[in-house]
């Protein structure tokens, strides 16, 4: 039997289904690898942390009971010594000033593919401070404004918030003319006290993913996108699992995750997301569906679970290719998915009008 032809994918658009993303440190590693930051920085870990960034000169500063190789744990202790020590507002303005000037390739990046991949009733939601993720998105909306919601659970050296209005926006900038200064965002939290809702830009972050998360939202699909779940954020892991449900709650849903550890390891490390089989996984963003079905990974998922037609149940997939050297380039493979979200927007429209 024929499936489903690539063409009539790109022309097949749905309203509903959304779709979640959640990003950890190996997003950004693997986004870099392929593309080099700028300036030729390189991302962290937790436990190089403190000599990539620059940090090293202050260890003879800490005392020796205080001292740790990873960073979390360095920093928690500083915390709870001295939550306001001078040593850790220069630790601050140190990580802030390592991530903040930090600049994509020119070339298309795994950031630039990833918010294009998905649309204005989808979400990433992120756990790093690097400012590639917002870099991309604002970049990209020069081709369509039709780009899903963006969610910065440990706050982001790109974003700012105003209290006064209540809003964010990029970090320094001003919302009006008289007001709304952009401040930047909290960045760093104690592993022991990781209470996000204490601060307000944090909390409005987690609210909007956690109702994201929710079968009310709509949501079908949920990908992890190299987060480890590590045992310091055994509270973001547990916000996130009371909010997507346990797995009978979600016997229908298809969860996946894009890392380089084995399936085994993956599927232990989720198994409070994941039902049965309804799960995949993959060390390439490429091979996900992301890279396979972009912009439609909610209409793939329809497909395959609730197939209008026998062609459908065997939809075949339009793979973005992996080789673009400018945006331009990307752009362009992404036109024919743009047009048909305009005419199928246009129709509604249209039917609306007639009712």
């Amino acid at each position: 039997m024929t499936g489903m032809t690539k063409e009539e994918g790109i022309n097949q658009v749905y309203g509903g289904g959304g779709h979640v993303v959640i990003l950890g440190a190996g997003s950004s590693i693997a986004s870099s690898i392929r593309n080099p930051e700028k300036s030729g920085k390189r991302l962290p870990s937790m436990d190089n942390f403190i000599e990539i960034v620059g940090l090293t000169d202050l260890i003879g500063e800490i005392p020796e009971n205080l001292r740790a190789s990873n960073f979390e744990t360095l920093y928690t202790n500083l915390h709870n010594d001295n939550p306001n020590s001078e040593l850790i507002k220069e630790i601050e303005r140190r990580i802030q000033n390592y991530f903040g000037d930090m600049q994509l390739s020119d070339e298309p990046t795994i950031y630039d593919y990833l918010v294009l991949s998905l649309r204005g009733k989808d979400l990433i939601a992120t756990f790093n401070w690097d400012p590639f993720l917002y870099q991309a998105w604002v970049r990209n909306r020069k081709f369509t404004k039709d780009l899903p919601h963006l969610s910065f659970l440990h706050g982001n050296v790109a974003i700012g918030y105003s209290k006064e209005d209540k809003r964010c926006g990029p970090v320094g900038m001003y919302m009006r003319q008289d007001g709304g200064y952009f401040e930047p965002t909290k960045l760093l939290y104690p592993i022991e006290q990781k209470n996000y809702t204490d601060d307000e830009f944090i909390n409005v972050e987690w609210e909007r993913t956690k109702y994201w998360l929710t079968k009310k939202s709509g949501t079908v699909r949920a990908t992890i996108f190299g987060y480890g779940a590590p045992v310091s954020d055994v509270e973001a892991v547990s916000l996130l699992n009371n909010a997507w449900g346990t797995p009978d709650d979600r016997a229908m849903e298809q969860f996946e995750i894009i890392d380089i550890a084995t399936e085994d390891e993956l599927v232990a490390r989720w198994e409070g997301f994941i039902h049965s089989h309804h799960y995949d996984t993959t060390n390439n963003y490429f091979d996900s569906v992301l890279g396979l079905n972009p912009r439609r990974t909610s209409e793939s998922y329809f497909s395959h679970y609730l197939p209008m037609t026998p062609e459908e149940a065997f939809r075949n997939n339009n793979p973005v290719p992996r080789d673009f050297k400018t945006l331009k380039e990307l752009w362009e493979w992404h036109k024919p998915l743009i047009e048909a979200e305009e005419r199928k927007e246009a129709e509604i429209k249209v039917e609306e009008e007639n009712n």
